[in-house]
């Protein structure tokens, strides 16, 4: 059965359509034809599953009558008779490994790339030496011109500031004046801002507590500095020494008189060295005898005599005499110092100074057979870590002549520490010395 006995028996109805200007009815019959005649053979093409034989209309022009296309007698493919699905190939089609070979193309993947000659150090060489003669031509003008350009804006800017100043120039007095009002206006608003916080009082309130318990702590810090640099000596002018080796009639009085640090205080005899209580209450008084065993000489007397003085008390502290040794760490070797006991003057020269802690007592037993003192505070100032210890020797009147220390019946055996400063604001609040 060929494809042709299956088409269907009716014969194709083509619309009619409208009639072309100038055409006559037997030319539009055999155009008619001719279309209806390319239909055929697109569907025999169709029947015949072969996509690769197409009739093409051939373009008539309008005034001529379309005629049929001629048939052209299908090609054999050159190869097998058949491809490989079993189908017998349409007219027209190609192998194209066949007419490839018969082409003598030469196969692409047989193909060797073309060898490149060795490029030599030299050529290298004038290669980077071009390129770098290149960027360092480019960046030398790019820089250049950048450093004009800024030269450029930067005169500008200064003539537009001379011009601006010469146009707006102010006295100093005014321009002094608009400073202070900037400032002032700027600390209100900010202190408004302050005040309007919710966390102001509390911040406040928690400086002002911490600003007062420091005060209470360190207060003997700040007063025995101020003291111990500043504050003017309350020496009496009566007792200012012209000529220490001239002798004169001096007051029966007790008294050390320091000219150097303005040092003018009464001597307390009757303090008990062992006592801590005792020694405060007479050193509130003036500086006290610390009078122990193996250092219990007075004026005049073989052996050390031993005076303590406070350097620095608590501001709310009793007596007159809580920073009278603040200045004595000012004192040094060769520095006189006076003494007046029963209504004779003697003289002290400073030989040493030593820092020595609290317990040292045995630094004060010295053993001589000779007159000396030996002057007693805490160091460093506000604090009683330490002792200071200011030794001196008597060089008026004649040393040779001093007597043998007699026994007193508050010398003390038990001393086991110095007298210190009194207690600080947290050894007071949590019972600690």
């Amino acid at each position: 059965m060929r494809p042709e006995d299956s088409r269907p028996t009716n014969p194709l109805v083509i619309p009619s359509r409208q009639t072309v200007g100038g055409l006559s009815s037997t030319k539009r019959q055999a155009s008619n034809d001719a279309a209806a005649e390319v239909v055929r053979n697109q569907i025999d093409n169709i029947y015949r599953q072969d996509p690769n034989l197409t009739t093409t209309a051939q373009s008539t022009p309008p005034n001529q009558p379309l005629s049929p296309p001629q048939t052209q007698p299908a090609t054999q493919p050159i190869g097998s008779a058949k491809d490989t699905n079993g189908m017998q190939p349409g007219p027209g089609a190609v192998n194209m490994q066949v007419a490839n070979q018969q082409a003598n193309v030469p196969n692409p993947y047989e193909r060797t790339p073309q060898q490149h000659r060795q490029i030599q150090a030299n050529e290298w060489k004038q290669y980077h030496s071009a390129w770098q003669n290149y960027y360092q031509q480019y960046y030398e003008r790019y820089y250049v011109g950048q450093v004009h350009a800024a030269k450029k804006s930067l005169e500008a800017t200064v003539q537009t500031q001379n011009n601006k100043s010469k146009d707006d120039s102010i006295s100093t007095d005014e321009a002094m004046h608009d400073l202070r009002s900037r400032l002032r206006h700027q600390i209100n608003e900010r202190a408004k801002k302050v005040r309007k916080s919710r966390h102001f009082v509390p911040v406040l309130a928690a400086v002002m507590v911490m600003l007062i318990f420091l005060f209470l702590q360190y207060n003997r810090v700040l007063f025995s500095n101020v003291s111990a640099y500043i504050t003017p000596g309350n020496m009496d002018p009566a007792t200012l020494i012209v000529d220490p080796n001239a002798s004169s009639t001096v007051s029966s009085d007790p008294r050390l008189i320091i000219p150097k640090i303005n040092v003018d205080a009464p001597i307390v005899w009757d303090a008990n060295a062992a006592s801590k209580e005792s020694l405060d209450a007479a050193m509130d008084k003036g500086v006290a005898w610390f009078n122990i065993q193996g250092a219990s000489a007075r004026p005049g007397e073989k052996g050390n005599f031993v005076l303590s003085g406070h350097s620095s008390n608590d501001w709310l502290d009793r007596g007159d005499y809580k920073f009278i040794f603040a200045p004595l760490e000012r004192m040094k070797a060769g520095d006189t110092i006076y003494v007046n006991y029963n209504s004779t003057r003697y003289v002290y020269t400073i030989t040493h100074t030593k820092v020595v802690k609290p317990t040292d007592v045995a630094a004060l037993q010295t053993g001589t057979d000779k007159p000396h003192m030996t002057l007693v505070t805490c160091t460093p100032l506000g604090t009683d870590r330490d002792r200071l210890l200011v030794f001196a020797d008597q060089v008026s009147p004649d040393p040779n002549g001093a007597t043998t220390a007699k026994q007193d019946t508050n010398t003390s055996a038990n001393a086991t520490k110095m007298p210190a400063n009194s207690p600080t604001f947290l050894q007071r609040l949590f019972g600690a010395r």
